[in-house]
């Protein structure tokens, strides 16, 4: 089998950067209001108040300062607090999909490659905007690119899900030019009148081009020399949204429709998760942790990332050997790994080794070991 080489990446950034600060001030507007319509019960203990939210406690628990929205009105107004997105008709391009084509054509130019000569496009990401026809046919028509695509969705481990699915059947001569998605809305399925979750979730998308090494044209190539994935089941993060909610007493649950965590329980177990299986990812490929050049993890909290970092390096990473971005972009889910990725990869040399990884609800974790060519 020949070697499969990433030879393109890209990245569509929202238009609406929303800082902390503006994200809070809609927050507590809506805490004030509420409080203030409950003020009999919660004088008589029948309901306790609402706290409200600051900007420095958002840095705090997350290392986030910003994110970029597709929507920010609808978001800042304390009366709607969730984005306006119009539904678009049938016969429009989906805005998931307008999101994907502009990283996937960045992706393209990157790696010198032609739309028609893509034949495999898996859009892989934490939501889908509807179940079907899949948001990545839809993409491959838009392109024009040619083979067969489908929709995978591994909540925030998705990127390296379908990394994996990708060189596999380009290894297996399925495919011989894959395309790569993940078009996150993130703010779309986020309570944002929740003081615990409100400020974790970003919009982006990301791209990434995967081909043979033989046939690459591009002087900037990763080869993918090792992929690990690992599900654990866990209800610890969770979106119970879909289409049975119809079918249930209206009402029903309604506030897990949207991301719910338990936030404390995800950090206790999956930091430990994630870097066991990163060690035992290299262990498996003879690659010593402290000779990694660069780890591209998950972009969702940045204490999560750093303890991450010491357990599989036995010490304090650099911002160097791991790059964070998610203090601009916030959690993008399946996509922050592969903005590190984008930004924080053209100063390797030849030979440098680098892991990607992203892990989420499921529990799920995977793991990308690359080398600069």
């Amino acid at each position: 089998m020949h070697p499969v080489v990433i030879s393109g990446s890209g990245l569509f950034t929202p238009p609406h950067a929303v800082g902390n600060d503006a994200l809070v001030a809609a927050f507590n507007a809506y805490v004030t209001r509420h409080n203030a319509e409950r003020a009999a019960d919660i004088a008589a203990g029948r309901l306790a108040p609402l706290a409200e939210s600051s900007a420095d406690f958002i840095e705090r628990a997350s290392g986030i300062r910003q994110r970029y929205l597709m929507d920010k009105d609808g978001v800042l107004d304390p009366d709607r607090m969730r984005p306006e997105l119009p539904e678009r008709p049938n016969d429009a391009l989906s805005l998931q999909a307008e999101m994907a084509l502009a990283a996937a054509r960045e992706a393209l130019g990157n790696a010198g490659r032609a739309a028609h000569e893509v034949d495999l496009v898996v859009v892989a990401c934490s939501n889908l905007q509807r179940p079907y026809p899949a948001v990545a046919i839809e993409v491959q028509a838009a392109l024009g690119a040619a083979g067969f695509a489908y929709d995978m969705n591994v909540a925030c481990a998705s990127a390296t899900f379908a990394i994996q699915n990708a060189a596999a059947a380009i290894a297996a001569g399925q495919a011989s030019c894959a395309l790569v998605v993940n078009p996150e809305i993130c703010s779309a399925h986020l309570n944002f009148r929740d003081r615990d979750s409100h400020f974790i979730f970003g919009d982006a998308a990301t791209a990434l081009l995967l081909e043979p090494l033989q046939t690459a044209r591009a002087a900037k190539l990763f080869e993918v020399v090792g992929s690990k994935l690992a599900t654990q089941f866990s209800n610890n993060i969770r979106n119970n949204f879909g289409f049975l909610n119809r079918c249930a007493p209206e009402g029903v649950g309604a506030a897990d429709k949207l991301f719910v965590q338990q936030g404390r329980k995800v950090f206790k177990e999956v930091c430990p998760l994630v870097g066991e299986h990163i060690l035992a990812h290299l262990g498996q490929l003879g690659i010593a942790p402290q000779s990694v050049r660069r780890f591209w993890l998950h972009q969702a909290n940045l204490a999560m990332n750093e303890l991450i970092a010491r357990r599989v390096l036995g010490r304090d990473a650099t911002r160097d050997e791991a790059p964070v971005i998610l203090d601009r972009y916030g959690n993008t889910s399946s996509a922050g790994a592969v903005i590190a990725f984008h930004l924080h990869s053209d100063d390797l040399a030849p030979g440098d080794v680098g892991v990607l990884s992203s892990f989420g609800a499921g529990y799920s974790v995977g793991s990308v070991a690359l080398v600069r060519r």
